[in-house]
């Protein structure tokens, strides 16, 4: 797995989980604001964040508090 893909997929459990949502809403809502590809652009300084930076960096994406 790629760290791209990893990252990613790490997110997007850290963000189901936080948000008690299922992956049938996170793809619903990804395929609103494409939030997989936004992790995938930012991957660069995305790694240099932990987790809770990067939550927190997809919830203003997306408008969500």
């Amino acid at each position: 797995m790629n760290s791209t893909l990893f990252m990613q997929t790490e997110i997007m459990h850290a963000f189901m989980k936080k948000h008690k949502m299922s992956v049938e809403k996170f793809q619903a809502l990804d395929k609103k604001h494409n939030i997989l590809e936004f992790i995938e652009k930012g991957y660069e300084p995305f790694h240099l964040m932990g987790n809770k930076g990067i939550l927190k960096e997809v919830e203003d994406f997306i408008g969500l508090k």
